[in-house]
Parts: C-alpha cells; structure tokens; sequence
C-alpha cells in the first residue's frame, strides 16, 4: 500500500511540475535542442510513471497484500432473498472473482492515464491563446482605469 501510494504521489508532483514550467512558458518561444530534449525526458518519464509504475505497484499490492487470487469468488452479502448464494453470485449471470477485479481496476489507472494525457497535451498546444480578462470600459471604449494604477 505504501509504495502504490508513494507512486500516486510522485506522479502528482510530476505533473504539477509540467503545469508549473507550461503557465509560464509563453506560446512564442523558441525551445534550444537542450530544453526540447529536457523537456521530452521529462515527459518520458511522466509517461513511464503513469503507464508503468503505478499500474505494477497496484498489481503487486493488490496480489500480495490483498490476496486477490483467480480462486477467490467475489460473492458479497447473503441477503434473505438469494437462498446460499451472496448478493453478487445471485444476480450477476457469471462467476466474478477477485483476479477480475484486480484488472478492471489496472485498465481504469490506464485510461485515466490516457485521458489526462490528452488533457495535458491539449493545454500544452493550447497555452497562450486564453481571453485575457476584460477591462471595465467608458462607453467611448476607453478604460475606466489607467494601467499600473493601484485599486
């Protein structure tokens, strides 16, 4: 639990760090062969992080410490209504067990990755082209305030 956690955390800082350099580096620069290649390691490594270490952090915890194995039935509750059968045997058409879940949980960390991917990728093309706030105008359209005076 601790190491998939401390994953989820690193990963967290990783990406706080691409916002951080991505609000403020303009649109109009021109990126050196040095920052370019530093900049797509860092990006690498984001992507190794998210696609691999977590996934296999999660797998190994939740083979390990929660001892999802492919002979361990997910049954659920017994209710009055399902006789010997748990809630989740009862109504559920086929055998679910732990294994299963253990990969829909791997393949949902997997398109979250993918979805902030393009989230990320889409506010990187897209830095510099937000509407600047509005300023209060006369109705002649000149501003009511002169710039760089005090509020």
């Amino acid at each position: 639990m601790v190491a998939l956690a401390v994953s989820i955390i690193v990963l967290a800082l990783l990406v706080l760090g691409a916002n951080a350099y991505r609000d403020r580096c303009p649109a109009d620069k021109v990126f050196t062969w040095g920052e370019s290649m530093l900049f797509a390691t860092y990006v690498f490594l984001i992507m190794f992080w998210v696609y691999g270490v977590v996934p296999h952090q999660w797998l190994t915890w939740a083979d390990s410490e929660l001892n999802w194995r492919p002979d361990r039935l997910l049954v659920g509750p017994r209710l009055p209504w399902t006789g010997d059968q748990g809630i989740v045997a009862w109504g559920l058409p086929f055998t679910m067990t732990y294994l299963v879940i253990r990969d829909i949980v791997a393949v949902l960390i997997y398109a979250v990755g993918l979805g902030g991917n393009v989230v990320l990728w889409r506010k990187w093309q897209s830095r510099g082209t937000e509407a600047p706030e509005p300023t209060a105008t006369s109705e002649y359209g000149r501003p009511l305030m002169r710039e760089g005076a005090g509020t």
